[in-house]
């Protein structure tokens, strides 16, 4: 018999502590090698939960986009309602009025506003982009907000008696011209003598001018050619 074997036949009884030892280590080696499983697994889930949350900080959702757009629109189309009502702007003229700071930052923030939205709405996905687009439209709701308070609160008291008064008729005025009820002819003299009694007590829009202006001479156009129309009367 060879030395092992005699080793073997000798100390048989080792067998068993030395299979435990054994028997223990593979166990170890097994859940060794299961947690390194289950720690590259949990690494990969962090790794993609961490590029996720940097794909979010840099693109905006649509959703984000669309409300902000939506924001813009709705401020606009506030300004827009002044614009074509000169009657409104008479009542509260200090919304054209560049001389007054709240107006002024008003007019600023909406030029900054609009300068930066884009022609393509995908360009604000781009979260530097979105971001200073989004700011801007915050700015300009503020100030908006802040002029329109400060225009209804004062209305026409920065006025002398004699310059109401003048206001005043204007309003009158302006609604004879916007009163398609009357003839073209009033319409138009009417418009004239308010533009007068308005002439350096406020700023009219363009917008408000040139569409009221566009609607009269669209009744003069009509009324000319009613008056040209040869007669069916026999």
């Amino acid at each position: 018999m060879g030395p092992v074997f005699e080793f073997a036949g000798t100390y048989w009884w080792l067998i068993f502590p030395i299979g435990g030892v054994v028997g223990g280590w593979a166990g170890r080696v097994a859940t060794y090698n299961e947690r390194r499983r289950r720690d590259k697994i949990e690494l990969e889930r962090v790794r993609a939960a961490a590029k996720s949350e940097q794909l979010k900080l840099t693109r905006a959702t649509k959703a984000q986009v669309d409300k902000v757009l939506a924001t813009h629109d709705s401020l606009n189309q506030r300004w827009f309602d002044y614009e074509v009502d000169l009657a409104t702007i008479i009542d509260y003229p200090l919304m054209t009025d560049l001389r007054e700071p709240l107006t002024l930052e008003f007019h600023r923030t909406k030029l900054a506003a609009d300068d930066l939205r884009p022609d393509d709405a995908s360009e604000l996905f781009d979260i530097d982009r979105y971001s200073e687009y989004r700011d801007a439209v915050h700015a300009y709701a503020l100030a908006f907000d802040a002029a329109e308070r400060e225009a209804k609160r004062r209305k026409q008291s920065h006025f002398n008696p004699v310059e109401r008064a003048a206001l005043e008729r204007a309003r009158k005025l302006v609604m004879v011209a916007m009163d398609e009820a009357a003839t073209p002819a009033e319409r138009q003299s009417a418009y004239r003598k308010a533009r007068r009694e308005l002439d350096g007590l406020i700023a009219l829009p363009e917008v408000s001018t040139l569409r009221l202006e566009q609607r009269i001479a669209g009744a003069l156009e009509a009324g000319r050619s009613a008056e040209q129309a040869p007669s069916t009367e026999g």
